[in-house]
């Protein structure tokens, strides 16, 4: 069937980076919209271009999920939200959304559940018994500082139960709301309990409000990161994802940009296109640059093997082949040149306690 959304030139989903809902891998039964009799129809048509959010209740029993990647430099991660609002056209995370019966387009960004007992949660599991201190990242899939976290406060609460316990965590964010929490983190920093890691993918802003539309913006990261350091809170500049030929010439500007402001640390992942996020961006790169679409989708093939992704362990954050090389050296050299840290030193588990309120009575295991 003809995608007649394409054939009528609809007005693009307000506020989101996917402008699609590509079908959900694990359905026998896909549905294709067929708008061909409602031509002429402005009033519908404008009514599609709207998408809002709507929150869901998330009744996950545990918050801690475990794994055991070498590319990824942590064991354990907290999500307190599935979906993620800010809406990245990009999002490795996309596809974790048909999990729950749901497209990884405009449904990941705007279909968010909300873990309203990740607090709760994490004290049960820091208190038991069991529990062996290690770093925790918030968070390894969505962020943790979206747009709902103003309303719901829960990325908060949990850093609450940390400094409590005197449990290690580490942030990666790209949203400045992290600045509310200075005073817990700086709390937590002050014992080498946390370090924050901001992403910073583009300087230009025309870009960012289309390829990540609910993202703060470069300015107000930057400033971030310098409130953030100047609290004495160790921050980490993530230039990520690399997207070669449409951010790549950007990695100096954005690491003396950093530095600028504050960071100490820098890392970079590449660009990967896993599963049903290949479509999405695919048609992000179609809709919003058509001109450099070709040149765009080249390189990254180039750097994954002819392919978009690669889900090998030690190319999939860094790809392959001579452009994936030519990336990971200019990083190397700005880094250096700006006196970027490439890893961080550990942060301190033994300072891990039970508060007074947790008393062996609620061991469980």
């Amino acid at each position: 069937m003809p995608d007649h959304r394409a054939e009528l030139n609809l007005p693009h989903i307000a506020g989101r980076g996917a402008q699609t809902n590509p079908n959900n891998r694990f359905h026998k039964i896909h549905l294709q919209a067929d708008y061909e009799q409602l031509e002429g129809d402005d009033e519908f048509f404008e009514d599609l271009s709207k998408v809002s959010t709507e929150y869901f209740e998330d009744d996950s029993q545990s918050i801690l999920s475990e794994n055991n990647s070498p590319d990824i430099p942590f064991r354990y991660s907290l999500n307190p939200y599935r979906g993620c609002a800010h809406g990245c056209a990009y999002c490795y995370a996309r596809p974790t959304h048909e999990y729950l019966g749901l497209s990884a387009g405009v449904d990941f960004e705007s279909k968010i559940f909300v873990k309203t007992r990740a607090a709760e949660l994490l004290r049960e599991e820091l208190s038991k018994k069991s529990w062996q201190p290690e770093p925790i990242m918030m968070s390894g899939v969505t962020d943790c500082y979206q747009p709902a976290e103003r309303q719901f406060r829960i990325t908060r609460a949990c850093l609450e139960i940390a400094r409590q316990f005197g449990q290690p965590i580490g942030i990666v964010t790209k949203n400045a709301l992290i600045t509310r929490d200075i005073d817990i983190l700086a709390d937590l920093a002050q014992h080498n309990l946390t370090r924050v890691a901001v992403s910073l993918t583009s300087l230009d802003q025309s870009l960012t409000r289309v390829l990540e539309p609910r993202t703060s913006s470069p300015a107000s990261r930057l400033r971030a990161i310098r409130e953030l350091s100047s609290a004495g809170i160790p921050v980490i500049v993530m230039t990520a994802p690399i997207i070669p030929g449409l951010n790549d010439s950007e990695i100096p500007s954005l690491l003396q940009a950093a530095r600028q402001h504050g960071a100490t640390f820098a890392g970079y992942t590449l660009l990967r296109l896993p599963l049903t996020v290949k479509p999405v961006f695919l048609d992000w790169l179609a809709k919003n640059v058509p001109s450099q679409q070709a040149k765009i989708e080249h390189l990254i093939q180039q750097t994954r093997d002819g392919g978009h992704n690669q889900s090998q362990f030690g190319q999939r954050m860094r790809g392959s082949g001579a452009f994936a090389e030519h990336l990971s050296s200019t990083f190397r050299i700005f880094a250096h040149k700006h006196q970027l840290q490439r890893k961080p030193p550990p942060l301190d588990c033994s300072r891990f306690a039970l508060p007074a309120a947790a008393t062996p009575q609620l061991w469980l295991f």
